[in-house]
């Protein structure tokens, strides 16, 4: 399989169970990937919603990072220098929310860091791993030994039954809270457990060896709650969930604060904290954080029934004027029965209830300034 351009797309560890269970293949950051199944992409959105959806997300960058010292503590405070985000202060068995910022304060990538006791765990983008890999690599090795893991494959199951169906494989997960990380026997693998996923909704990511991960993921699979979920619902529950796709509402040019993202960046990284600054673009970003950013981003809901897609431009009236921001993500939301987005607009036209309008072939349409997550998230604390 060769992608647009002629190159070979890379394949997943589960890609021939993806074929068997009849899913439409699409290129993805570089690999094959499933978009949806025979349920289809609203059903599926709604299934994980009301029972578990499996998505296989192998395709993400794994990496451990280990410090020479021995001390996780200094794997932290190395990975500080290139991330606003205070990790020193993470405990064993928790994960955080982090973002890798460049030299003008816009975010390269979004990322997950754990930490596993003796090292961190670091799951990235798929369309930026290598990059990130490479990232780190120049800027961390005198610290950690930066370590790809590329003999693992990595699940999410999601959705209220989420718990119970892995429980039956692995009763200790139901132990577990929103954001603890643990290894955990399932059927005799070694596998590395995080209680997370992208969707809103309870679940787990499962990191699994690639011998045993076709056959753990056919134990879940039979049970009749749990569906494969492929990129489009995924795509759609995310959204759902106010969560950020990188390329799409997350890009170089983009800062934390402009992104609204300001609660991924912890007191101790900020102005007057005990680890201020010291991460790439920290003085756009801590300027932002004192004086407000000149745009925001917000969640829209568009009138009527057709979604407003990325690239849309949104003006303050309805005739007239210029482009006063731009929808990043939109489609429709089979949970909340409507179409939605989110974009950036001027941060003067960023409170909730201010009417927009979207440049839909040529046709201004209403749109308003909404608050995200368009559904609450039912993450088990």
């Amino acid at each position: 399989m060769t992608d647009a351009t002629g190159a070979d797309l890379k394949q997943t560890v589960l890609n021939a169970l993806h074929r068997e269970m009849g899913a439409k293949m699409v290129p993805f950051a570089g690999y094959d990937m499933p978009v949806q199944y025979k349920l289809g992409v609203m059903q599926e959105h709604l299934h994980t919603r009301a029972k578990a959806g499996l998505f296989d997300v192998s395709h993400m960058g794994q990496v451990i990072l280990r410090p020479r010292s021995g001390n996780v503590a200094d794997a932290a405070l190395a990975l500080e220098t290139l991330v606003p985000v205070a990790l020193l202060e993470l405990k064993e068995g928790r994960q955080r929310y982090a973002l890798f910022t460049n030299d003008t304060g816009g975010i390269d990538d979004d990322l997950m860091v754990a930490n596993r006791g003796d090292h961190l765990f670091v799951v990235v983008n798929a369309a930026c791993k290598d990059a990130d890999i490479a990232h780190m690599q120049a800027n961390l090795s005198d610290t950690c030994d930066v370590i790809p893991i590329t003999d693992r494959a990595l699940i999410a199951l999601q959705g209220p039954e989420a718990e119970r169906a892995l429980a039956v494989l692995a009763p200790a997960v139901a132990e577990m809270k929103f954001m603890d990380v643990a290894t955990v026997d399932i059927m005799g693998a070694d596998c590395w457990v995080s209680r997370s996923g992208y969707s809103g909704e309870d679940g787990y990511e499962v990191s699994i060896p690639n011998d045993r991960a076709e056959e753990i993921t056919r134990a879940l699979i039979a049970d009749e709650a749990v569906e494969l979920i492929g990129l489009g619902a995924r795509d759609s529950l995310r959204l759902e969930a106010g969560l950020c796709l990188y390329g799409n509402d997350l890009d170089p040019t983009t800062s934390p604060v402009e992104a609204n993202l300001n609660w991924a960046m912890q007191k101790a990284r900020r102005a007057g904290g005990t680890r201020e600054g010291g991460f790439p673009g920290a003085e756009r970003i801590l300027k932002e954080l004192a004086d407000g950013p000149s745009r925001l981003r917000v969640g829209l809901l568009p009138e009527g029934r057709a979604p407003m897609r990325a690239g849309v431009e949104l003006f303050a009236e309805e005739e007239g004027g210029a482009p006063i921001g731009t929808v990043t993500s939109g489609a429709f939301g089979p949970s909340i029965e409507r179409p939605m987005a989110m974009g950036y607009v001027a941060t003067g036209l960023s409170a909730t209830g201010t009417r927009l309008f979207g440049e839909v072939r040529g046709k201004r349409l209403p749109v308003t300034v909404a608050d995200m997550p368009f559904r609450a998230a039912t993450y088990k604390r």
